[in-house]
């Protein structure tokens, strides 16, 4: 008779950030399916289900807020590819959202320690 035992499972922790160029495009276009599906969000719940959605297809963890970004260095800058909580201190907001859509481009801290682009008021 085989004898059972418990064996706690440890807590498992995710990576806070993730570079985009470290995954292949289909993945990427898995995350940018679900950005794009945050961004066009028209409620609380689609909203966080994208984000949670975006993070998972990376594999990091899920802030508190809901909220993460793709450094707007990436196309506008110096190549920095770095996924990450947008509520993180230092980020910079390089262009507000438009008009009906939820996401404003932003600088990871890095990027906005080195080479900032605000926006003008």
């Amino acid at each position: 008779m085989a004898v059972r035992t418990r064996v706690p499972i440890a807590l498992l922790t995710f990576p806070v950030a993730a570079h985009y160029s470290t995954f292949n495009r289909a993945v990427q276009g898995t995350f940018d399916k679900h950005m794009e599906d945050a961004d066009a969000a028209t409620n609380d719940g689609s909203y966080y289900m994208a984000m949670i959605r975006a993070a998972q297809t990376f594999g990091i963890a899920i802030p508190a807020t809901y909220d993460i970004a793709l450094c707007d260095c990436l196309n506008n800058g110096c190549g920095c590819d770095l996924v990450f909580d947008s509520h993180l201190p230092g980020v910079v907001v390089t262009a507000n959202a438009d008009p009906g859509f939820n996401l404003s481009r932003l600088q990871c801290p890095d990027c906005a320690h080195d080479h900032g682009r605000p926006i003008e008021d």
